[in-house]
């Protein structure tokens, strides 16, 4: 039986169809190779085959023009063009010992100043060497910029020296992580770096540049492709393919691009936000701020953020980039008793503070009160808010800003004298008792909490402090005051230990005219000790202070009754002025020996930073509780 023509029309409309859709497919591949190759982008633009330019002048040019001052790298092979074309473009290159302490540099450069800090480190080692400081600028909310060497893009995975994936290692760290494949992408993949660094939460982002986008075209195409050309077929087709990897790196590698600024996308509160909390303080009896380090970010500089904290007039408690807002003895300044004082306020303004470990994850917070938070970031602003406490107003923004039309929106709003009188009045109680113990013998070595007493009469207006380490720099939050606003760093909420070079290398660099003080633990001291060749080489001139008590004390004082062994807590009373005099810097000790000298030994130590040297003075010290008072050794 013969099929009807009509039942046949579909069978006989299928092979075209197919025949049409793989045509289709198969077009599509092809151009989608072709595009992967650069094939369409080569016909419209220029290989410069001639030009010995090369990449880290695209790099240096970006960061020039973006106003960066200073870029720390410990060198490495894959990184050496961009160094060079920074050191010719008048970027002042500065190499540590070590990758971590670049980072911490470049951290301090950016909470400084507002602006990106960058440092760059070689492949592999140099960047699993820069871990710790990045994950520290994360938590710290501090933008800084790093710059990875990489294996060449066409030796990745292949086994070359040096080569694993650092894109996985970064992405958890970082905001913006980026891969260069070819010499154009270079600037705009830093510019958009950048503005990822600073925008919103600001944080630290990575950039990998991979050996051959860096190198000059002469140099890659001698390592790339072969001198002769290969006989055999497939000799010819590898050949195309690695001159034609070779031209899409540099083709239009030389057009001329923006290198400027790209714009920020900084947060901002509302007009009807604002207006909530301005009504919700005005009815405050006991109003309390607290502020954090978000509140120094740009773009409201110090001077102005200060002037609104003044003219609002609440008491007030500063952390983290905020302390020395208000400089020494500010009578709306309350440094002690923050726990109780939270307790009774009946407003309390969270100004970029956090419901973390800090304020015992919201618990300190007094259910009753009504609580205002702003950050710039949502997770941190609602952290432990659905367990421990409520905002009654949480206002994703910037926290300079806010403060500002906060104080606009409360102007001639006055609050009774007798609630910071009573602030006030607690803070004096507290900083007695360390008076008290100032004053208590000790069975050898010096008392740590007078030591730092002097400290404190000793610091000049001008002191930067950067306060790396546990039990020693814990006893000196409470007993040395910041003297102004940007005068005072520590590692922030991550805790880390080893901060300190790194934080004064880059402190001194860009405030030159400030005397950088480092308050070090002896355990943190051991971190940081090899950078005073650092500072000799470069000519950078710091005083370390170094609260030497033998041990991992702030660990010990709960691991020995908790657990009933110092095991692994012990130091040893190491010579740590000699180890730096070997290094080329000043060495001074303080011990019982001249317990009557402390100030004369720390004003010559001041006379020597002053004078153009690194200096460390060895403090031999007792070991101090403030749970109950005592101090031991």
């Amino acid at each position: 039986m013969e099929t009807p023509p009509a039942a046949a029309a579909p069978a006989g409309g299928f092979f075209p169809s197919f025949l049409l859709l793989s045509f289709g497919t198969l077009v599509a591949a092809v151009l989608g190779t072709a595009h992967r190759l650069g094939l369409f982008y080569q016909l419209m633009h220029k290989v410069d085959k001639t030009s010995i330019r090369h990449g880290g002048e695209s790099v240096a040019a970006v960061l020039r023009a973006h106003g960066v001052r200073f870029i720390f790298t410990l060198v490495g092979g894959h990184i050496s063009p961009l160094l060079v074309a920074c050191e010719k473009l008048g970027i002042r290159v500065v190499d540590t010992r070590h990758e971590v302490t670049a980072v911490f540099a470049a951290d301090a450069v950016a909470r400084l100043t507002g602006t990106v800090g960058v440092a760059a480190v070689t492949a592999g080692p140099g960047l699993t060497n820069t871990v710790t400081a990045v994950k520290n600028a994360q938590v710290a909310q501090s933008p800084v910029l790093l710059l990875g060497g990489a294996a060449s893009t066409l030796l990745q995975k292949r086994g070359a020296l040096q080569a694993i994936d650092q894109m996985s290692l970064f992405r958890p760290l970082c905001k913006f992580c980026a891969s260069v494949r070819t010499v154009r992408d270079i600037v705009p993949t830093l510019r958009a770096a950048m503005a990822a660094a600073q925008s919103g939460t600001p944080g630290p982002v990575f950039v990998e540049l991979p050996l051959d986008v860096l190198y000059p075209y002469f140099m890659v195409e001698k390592e790339m492709v072969p001198a002769q050309l290969p006989k055999g077929l497939m000799g010819r087709v590898v050949f195309w393919y690695l001159q034609n990897c070779l031209t899409n790196l540099f083709v239009g590698a030389w057009e001329p691009r923006p290198e400027g600024p790209l714009p920020l996308n900084i947060p901002q509160a509302s007009p009807e936000q604002v207006q909530r909390c301005v009504e919700i303080l005005s009815r405050a009896k006991r109003p309390l701020l607290v502020l954090g380090s978000q509140a120094l970010l740009p773009p409201t500089p110090a001077t102005k953020l200060r002037a609104a904290v003044e003219t609002l007039g609440v008491p007030c408690f500063l952390g983290g980039m905020s302390r020395g807002l208000l400089g020494r003895n500010h009578p709306l300044h309350i440094r002690q008793n923050r726990s109780a004082a939270l307790k009774k306020a009946d407003v309390v303004v969270l100004a970029g503070a956090v419901c973390d470990f800090r304020l015992s994850y919201g618990r300190v917070l007094n259910r009753k009160s009504k609580i205002i938070i702003v950050n710039r970031n949502r997770d941190d602003m609602l952290l432990n808010s659905d367990v421990f406490w409520k905002p009654q107003e949480a206002v994703q923004g910037d926290v300079g800003c806010f403060m500002l039309k906060l104080v606009e929106g409360l102007q001639g709003q006055m609050w009774a004298s007798d609630w910071a009188e009573e602030l006030r009045k607690a803070d004096q109680q507290k900083e007695q008792t360390y008076r008290d113990k100032a004053g208590l013998p000790v069975s050898q070595h010096l008392n740590p909490v007078r030591v730092l007493q002097q400290v404190e009469e000793t610091l000049p207006d001008n002191a930067l402090l950067v306060v790396d380490g546990g039990d020693f720099v814990a006893t000196a939050a409470y007993l040395v005051q910041p003297r102004g606003p940007l005068r005072w760093l520590d590692p922030g909420a991550f805790g880390t230990l080893g901060v300190g070079a790194g934080f004064a290398l880059g402190a001194k660099l860009c405030q030159p005219d400030a005397e950088v003080w480092c308050l070090f633990g002896d355990g943190a001291f051991g971190y940081s000790l090899i950078e005073f060749d650092t500072f000799v080489r470069h000519k950078i001139p710091v005083i370390a202070l170094i609260g030497n008590d033998a041990g991992w004390t702030q660990i010990s004082r709960e691991q020995v009754p908790r657990l009933g062994s110092d095991v692994a807590c012990g130091l040893a009373y190491t010579d740590y002025h000699k180890a730096a005099i070997g290094l080329g810097a000043q060495g001074l000790m303080l011990s019982r020996d001249n317990e009557d000298q402390v100030v004369k030994v720390l004003r010559e130590g001041q006379q020597l930073c002053r004078a153009g040297h690194a200096v460390v003075v060895n403090i031999l010290i007792g070991r101090t509780d403030f749970r109950d008072g005592s101090i031991s050794v």
